[in-house]
């Protein structure tokens, strides 16, 4: 089982330290960013599955992260967690394309259920049915484990993430650019040749 990746951003050492060890005691790989610029960094390095965001960024206003993940196309679930309690300012982050609104202080149980639905409904919003089948292969896009006739197969995190493209455009023809968009971030992040390496360890594993 691939585990699903969340990116943190907020600028409070508690706050990720914290959310860092809940996200990861229910199998979550968080990573961390304390402000906006690396925030914008962490993005570009890799996808990531979901975005936990705080607003009162030092350098720039979380808002601005938002608005420049939506306008860019990414679907990435985005849950605000801000000690802004202003409905207007909810308002503006839901609009601008957040998925959910959560205020300090907030429940670890509360926090991960919003999560787990970020998530589903990500799935939903694809297009995607929770579990994708064809012949004696099963990938369950909701949990991130890939069965091949009842048997989980143990994929890397980049094989994963090239075969779920794959899946969630099942009959359609992917170029190798639109691959290395969705595995690596970027189709200049890395050179063509690895992702052929990682399609043939796939075909060999499934």
């Amino acid at each position: 089982m691939t585990p699903t990746r969340v990116l943190v951003v907020d600028d409070e050492p508690a706050i990720r330290r914290f959310l860092r060890t809940s996200l990861g005691a229910q199998g979550y790989i968080v990573s961390e960013a304390e402000d906006g610029a690396r925030a914008r960094d962490a993005i570009k390095r890799g996808p990531v599955d979901l975005v936990v965001l705080d607003l009162g960024l030092p350098d720039i206003d979380g808002l601005e992260i938002i608005r420049e993940l939506r306008e860019a196309g990414s679907a990435v679930p985005i849950i605000v967690l801000s000690s802004r309690t202003d409905e207007q300012g909810k308002v503006r982050a839901l609009d601008l394309g957040a998925d959910d609104y959560v205020t300090k202080p907030f429940g670890v149980d509360e926090l991960m259920a919003r999560v787990r639905a970020a998530l589903r409904h990500r799935i939903a919003a694809d297009g995607s049915p929770p579990t994708f089948r064809t012949g004696e292969l099963a990938v369950d896009l909701l949990h991130r484990v890939v069965t091949l006739g009842g048997n989980e197969v143990k994929l890397s995190p980049k094989e994963y993430d090239i075969l779920r493209e794959m899946v969630v455009h099942a009959g359609k023809v992917l170029t190798h650019r639109h691959l290395l968009r969705a595995a690596w971030g970027a189709e200049d992040a890395v050179d063509v040749q690895y992702l052929r390496v990682y399609m043939r360890q796939l075909r060999q594993k499934i």
